[in-house]
């Protein structure tokens, strides 16, 4: 063991010798002092810095699109990064989710910019976009124009025997300061405080909580707006059945955290249809003004995509000029500089190929896709039903109009009368209350429907299977599995009903008649018998709107449908010869 002996301690006035006890004591004084003095300086600095960021004076470190002056944060003056980050903002807007945003920036190759701090001042570079950059862009308050401070906080803890200090984020809205309209933005505040409401809405939470989760691909078009009226937690999504296709709605979160017996589960085709046409329903006389602005839409995203590849492209052309005064200004012998430059100037110029041969094939698909006249939108409005049925229609548009006007619905199920009760949540604050019937046992959604099987039924009276398959595809029907009818589906669907087959014998012997058929035994016209049957003077069925018309001939056979066939004929009969009272030409002309 080493000992240091005979030690003086000199300062600028005395020299102190640890052995004595005077020494000592003037030393153990002046120390903590000195460290108190410390002390108080740091918290008067921290305490000086504290106060300056409450005036918004304090300009640290500026993310990506501004620049820290003394003045505060003034916006980048190049407008390449201004366009950029503006763009982020809209796309989210339009899209809905940052992983959304994510994937159209990848899927048209454009780059965001980023800075980085190398030889003494910050530079900004294009990379290939992330996640975390796009969500950090898009929860920065700065963009809106508010100076913060204090977003993170340090936070001891012990662990391994050592304390570690932890950096966390703190919550949004709860900044140690937060000054709005302090700069200039990129969006106003009122647009960024709708921007964090729509990603907290797209995180499902907890069951306090009426976030309905991000728009998915899935099947369920009520993903996250379903709510348990009996325990009011959220119901969640089972895909059951031997190809996991068959959709259920259940809540099983009190029987999964509390142990407790499960409340519902019910199917959710029949649901989803219900919600999905009682929309449409609402949607519908706007759906002309929502095609127009579709179309809109559309071109405003290729002109997004033309404006950041132009400027790329100017971007690309100043690199390549720089290139090339760096290889003009070195000596042309000293090749091993000169070979390098010259192989940068190449690939700048490489560069500017590849934009300008994109930009001129963005502009050939522009020319390509025009914007539509006024009357293929209203056609297009006009099939607003089949275009949301369509196979390639995208499930998440379809969610994203859902909860557009749908706030939340309340389920339950009534077993007894076999149906689900259902309570929608209008964004408006209206509430309607739906019934909808549960399928029975051995039904599924590949059963053709109740009122297809009567048309079936109806027409088997007066035409065999092949014309009432024909007069089915020309309706726009479909089998339950979605195909075009067939003379052998419509058999069987008969079959399975057991619904007998067209035959003239059991045509004649029941008394059933076509319009044609019909009016040669009335005596009149088919125009005017059809025109009596809608009318509803002669008892007919018409069981599709583009079908034939079914006649029975004891109805025409009635007291009352003899009288009006027989006003018909003599009408017919007055008009047909000259009336008394009429001059003739010659004379009622002068």
């Amino acid at each position: 063991m080493c000992r240091v002996v005979d030690t003086l301690l000199v300062d600028q006035e005395t020299v102190y010798d640890p052995r004595r006890s005077n020494s000592r004591l003037l030393l153990g004084l002046k120390g903590s002092l000195n460290e108190y003095e410390l002390d108080l300086l740091r918290h008067r600095g921290l305490e000086a810095r504290w106060q300056k960021a409450q005036r918004g004076e304090l300009i640290l470190t500026a993310p990506v699109g501004y620049l820290a002056e003394e003045i505060g944060y003034v916006k980048d003056p190049d407008m390449r990064v201004q366009q950029a980050v503006r763009q982020v903002f809209d796309k989210f807007l339009e899209l809905g989710t940052v992983r959304q945003v994510l994937f159209w920036y990848v899927e048209h190759d454009l780059p965001l910019p980023t800075r980085k701090y190398l030889n003494g001042r910050w530079h900004t570079l294009w990379r290939r976009p992330n996640y975390g950059a796009i969500y950090r862009m898009l929860t920065h308050p700065i963009y809106a124009g508010a100076y913060v401070y204090g977003q993170t906080k340090h936070d001891t803890r012990w662990e391994g025997g050592s304390p570690r200090s932890h950096i966390m984020t703190r919550p949004r809205g709860q900044a140690a300061v937060l000054l709005p309209h302090r700069h200039e933005g990129y969006i106003s505040w009122d647009d960024f405080q709708r921007i964090q409401k729509m990603i907290e809405g797209n995180a499902i939470k907890g069951t306090g909580e009426r976030a309905g989760g991000a728009a998915r691909t899935g099947e369920a078009l009520l993903t996250g707006l379903l709510r348990c009226r009996r325990c009011g937690r959220k119901l969640t999504v089972r895909y059951t059945g031997r190809e996991h296709d068959a959709l259920r709605y259940c809540c099983f979160r009190a029987a999964q955290d509390n142990a407790e017996p499960r409340c519902i589960n019910f199917g959710g085709t029949l649901v989803d249809e219900t919600i999905a046409e009682r929309v449409l329903e609402i949607v519908k006389p706007a759906a002309i003004e929502a095609a127009m602005l579709g179309a809109q839409t559309q071109t405003r995203q290729q002109a997004q995509v033309l404006q950041a590849l132009e400027l790329e492209l100017k971007a690309a052309h100043y690199a390549a000029e720089h290139a090339q005064q760096q290889f003009d200004a070195v000596d042309p012998k000293n090749r091993l500089v000169a070979d390098e430059l010259e192989r940068r100037w190449n690939q700048a110029l490489e560069r500017c190929g590849e934009l300008e041969v994109r930009m001129q094939s963005e502009r050939a698909q522009c020319r390509e896709t025009e914007m539509p006249s006024k009357e293929e939108l209203v056609m297009l409005a006009n099939k607003l039903e089949e275009l949301w049925h369509h196979p390639d229609t995208d499930m998440r548009l379809k969610k994203r109009i859902i909860r557009t006007v749908i706030e939340e619905v309340l389920a339950d199920v009534d077993s007894c009368a076999g149906a689900v009760q259902l309570v929608v949540h209008w964004k408006g604050g209206v509430h309607t209350e739906l019934t909808v019937s549960r399928r029975r046992r051995g039904q599924n959604r590949r059963h053709t429907p109740a009122p297809m099987v009567q048309a079936i039924e109806l027409l088997a009276r007066i035409l065999p299977d092949s014309l009432i398959a024909g007069y089915l595809t020309q309706n726009g029907q479909r089998t339950g599995a979605g195909n075009f009818w067939t003379k052998e589906a419509v058999a069987s669907a008969r079959n399975c009903r057991q619904i007998p087959r067209y035959s003239p014998e059991r045509q004649q012997a029941e008394g059933w008649m076509t319009l044609n058929q019909a009016s040669a035994l009335a005596g009149v016209s088919a125009k005017t018998l059809r025109r009596a049957a809608e009318s509803r003077e002669i008892p007919a069925l018409h069981p599709l709107p583009e079908g034939p018309w079914i006649f029975r001939h004891a109805d025409l056979e009635t007291a009352q449908a003899k009288a009006f066939l027989n006003r018909i004929i003599h009408r017919q009969k007055q008009g047909s010869g000259p009336n008394s009272g009429q001059l003739p030409l010659s004379l009622s002309t002068t």
